[in-house]
C-alpha cells in the first residue's frame, strides 16, 4: 500500500469551490485515466458499472452523473451495448475526453450541486462514481438525482469512506429512505483506490 497520491490529496482539499474544481480537473483531464487506474488502482468505475448493469434492461436510458473522462460508460457498454448513456460533468476538458470514448448518446456541462436541467422522471438508471467525496458534491446532491430518476430506477453511487460519516452521507441517505424518497437495496463496503488501501461505500438505491 502506497501513500495517497498528491493529485488526490489536492482533489479532496478543493472545498467544493466550483472554479477551483473546474480548473483542477481541466488541467488533469489528459492524464486522468492513466493516473487513476494504473497509478492509484481506482475501481469505482468498475464496481458501479457492474452493479447498475445488473439492474437495468436493454435500451435503458442512463445518466452518468459526474462522468469525468467516461470510465463508467465504457464499463457499462462492455456489459450492455444497448444502453443509452448521457453524461454530465462540470469540466469541459473532462467531457472532451469522454466524447472520445464514443460511449455516450450526449454529453452536457452541468453542476451537480445545483438544479439539473432535466425533467422529473427522466432516467431508467443513474450512476455516479468518484463524485460524492470530500471537497466535491455533498449528500444534498442526491436530491436532484432522485428527482430525475423514474420511480423504481436504480441509483448507484460511490461515497468515499472519509466522507461517509464526516460529510453526513450515512445519516442523509437513511433520512431519504425514512421519508419514502428512496429504498436502500444495498450499501456495501468496497475497495476504491486499490493501490492505496482506500475504501468506499457502494450505495445501491432505488427511487421511490
Amino acid at each position: 500500500m502506497s501513500p495517497e497520491n498528491p493529485l488526490l490529496l489536492r482533489a479532496i482539499s478543493l472545498g467544493g469551490d466550483k472554479n477551483r474544481i473546474t480548473e483542477f480537473y481541466g488541467d488533469w483531464a489528459d492524464t486522468y485515466d492513466t493516473d487513476m487506474i494504473a497509478t492509484i488502482g481506482y475501481v469505482g468505475h468498475v464496481i458501479t458499472a457492474e452493479a447498475l448493469a445488473a439492474l437495468v434492461s436493454d435500451g435503458a436510458e442512463i445518466l452518468d452523473a459526474g462522468c469525468g473522462t467516461g470510465l463508467v460508460a465504457v464499463e457499462l457498454k462492455k456489459r450492455n451495448r444497448s444502453l443509452q448513456i448521457d453524461g454530465i460533468d462540470l469540466t469541459r476538458g473532462m467531457l472532451d475526453e469522454a466524447a472520445a470514448t464514443n460511449a455516450y448518446r450526449k454529453l452536457i456541462t452541468g453542476d451537480l450541486t445545483g438544479k439539473l436541467d432535466f425533467p422529473d422522471n427522466s432516467y431508467d438508471g443513474i450512476v455516479s462514481a468518484g463524485v460524492f467525496t470530500n471537497g466535491h458534491v455533498g449528500p444534498t446532491g442526491l436530491d436532484e438525482l432522485i428527482r430525475i430518476a423514474k420511480p423504481g430506477a436504480p441509483i448507484v453511487l460511490t461515497v468515499r469512506d472519509s466522507a461517509w460519516e464526516a460529510d453526513g452521507f450515512r445519516t442523509y441517505i437513511g433520512d431519504l429512505e425514512a421519508g419514502g424518497l428512496i429504498r436502500i437495496r444495498e450499501i456495501r463496503h468496497s475497495p476504491y483506490h486499490g493501490n492505496e488501501g482506500i475504501f468506499c461505500q457502494l450505495c445501491i438505491l432505488e427511487a421511490a
